[in-house]
C-alpha cells in the first residue's frame, strides 16, 4: 500500500490536477501543519495539532490529507546543525515509518536545521507577542519547511 519515503524531485510527475502538499513541523508536544495552493507555489500555515497516541495524531493528518486531495507529506527532519542525526530525527523516521504503513500517500523528509529559529526571528520583527508567538510557531515553522520544499519543486520543474 505504501509509497513510502521519496524526494522532493520525484514528486515532480506523481501530481494530478490541483493536488496539495501537506507540509509538517512534529514536534514532542505539538504538530505544526501547513498546506500548499494547488498550484503548489505557497505555503499557509494551517494548524497546530497537540500530540496524542500514533494512531489519534495519524488519524488527524490521513483526514486532513483526505479532505484537501494531498498528494505527499513534507516532514521536517529535525538534524543537528553538523548534519548528524540524533533522538529527534529516529523519532521523525519512526512515525513516518508508521504512517506509511496506514497510507499510500507519500513522505519527502527535508532539512528543517534553523526553521523555528527564522520563523521566531520574523515573528519578534513583526512585534508578535510572546503569547501569539507559542501559539502560531509550529505551523509557521511548518509553513516554512514547505515553502523551501515549493522552492525545490518548482525550480527542478522550470530547468526541465
Amino acid at each position: 500500500m505504501s509509497l513510502g519515503l521519496v524526494t522532493i524531485e520525484d514528486l515532480a510527475g506523481r501530481f494530478t490536477g490541483t493536488q496539495r502538499l501537506i507540509g509538517i513541523d512534529l514536534g514532542t508536544k505539538t504538530i505544526g501543519l501547513a498546506l500548499s495552493d494547488v498550484g503548489r507555489r505557497l505555503a499557509t500555515p494551517m494548524e497546530t495539532l497537540p500530540r496524542g497516541k500514533f494512531s489519534v495524531d495519524a488519524a488527524k493528518l490521513l483526514a486532513r490529507a483526505k479532505q484537501f486531495d494531498v498528494a505527499a507529506f513534507i516532514v521536517g527532519l529535525p538534524l543537528n546543525m553538523d548534519g548528524s542525526e540524533g533522538p529527534r530525527v529516529q523519532a521523525t523516521r519512526a512515525f513516518v515509518r508508521n504512517l506509511s504503513a496506514l497510507s499510500s500517500i507519500p513522505c519527502v523528509f527535508w532539512d528543517e536545521r534553523l526553521s523555528t529559529a527564522a520563523v521566531h526571528r520574523a515573528l519578534i520583527a513583526q512585534d508578535v507577542s510572546r503569547a501569539k508567538r507559542a501559539e502560531v510557531i509550529d505551523r509557521m515553522a511548518a509553513a516554512y519547511i514547505l515553502q523551501g520544499a515549493l522552492d525545490r519543486l518548482n525550480r527542478s520543474r522550470a530547468s526541465s
